[in-house]
């Protein structure tokens, strides 16, 4: 769990908590399907990188699918000023291996950022040692790694382990806010979290047909997060 989380207290977390945060001076690595920068709903972003399923380190952060802008118009939507870097490990599949997961974890990590969204992971259980390595990584750098983490009984990760902030699905839950759930195993403060999955809204499209889901409900909670790190930063 990152350093800079270590005052998140459990309980609601919702923009209201943290008036004029915009996550300004809050660096965040999408690690999905690239952005489109200059889309409206996401704006400017920083230099990314991507990843083949062997993790070796390309320049094309092209978004063929769409996920990754989606993702990244719901963190912005929440925290406009946040700094996204895009880290493409999809390509025209929602499909990863774990070499490229793990080689955009280190990545993001060298990049310094605050917090790593990965909306999606494996289900894999022989993956992780391997992922677990690269969170402990992330975590000794004060990175927090924020994850699906369980849903209809699969359990995810890196999501699920005990580093990561983890995320479940509340449909229930309004898009403005998640419910954070915080426990001590040992030595490890495990943050847990509860979001609508539900992403930004586009004007003139049902939210039925909209891209929905387990991944929308990570980004909600990483824009809530910028805006918990921006509190008191200068604008």
């Amino acid at each position: 769990m990152s350093r800079a989380l270590a005052d998140l207290a459990a309980g609601r977390l919702a923009p209201d908590l943290y008036p004029g945060a915009t996550g300004t001076g809050v660096r965040v690595a999408v690690i999905d399907s690239g952005v489109h920068p200059g889309h409206p709903h996401v704006g400017a972003v920083d230099t990314g990188v991507s990843f083949d399923a062997s993790g070796v380190r390309g320049a094309d952060t092209v978004d063929r699918l769409g996920h990754g802008t989606a993702v990244a118009a719901a963190i912005h939507e929440k925290a406009p000023d946040a700094t996204i870097l895009p880290v493409r490990v999809f390509d025209r599949e929602l499909r990863a291996t774990a070499d490229a997961l793990v080689a955009a974890i280190t990545w993001a990590v060298e990049a310094r950022v605050h917090l790593i969204n990965l909306s999606l992971g494996t289900a894999n259980p022989a993956h992780q040692t391997l992922i677990g390595e690269a969170l402990v990584q992330a975590a000794r750098a004060g990175v927090a790694l924020v994850a699906a983490a369980e849903q209809d009984a699969t359990r995810w990760l890196p999501g699920s382990l005990p580093l990561a902030v983890g995320v479940t699905l509340d449909w229930e839950s309004p898009r403005e806010q998640a419910i954070v759930d915080i426990t001590q195993e040992g030595a490890v403060r495990r943050i847990r979290a509860r979001a609508s999955g539900y992403p930004r809204p586009i004007p003139g499209v049902p939210p039925a047909r909209n891209l929905k889901g387990l991944s929308f409900a990570v980004a909600n909670v990483t824009g809530l997060l910028c805006l918990h790190l921006s509190r008191g930063r200068p604008a």
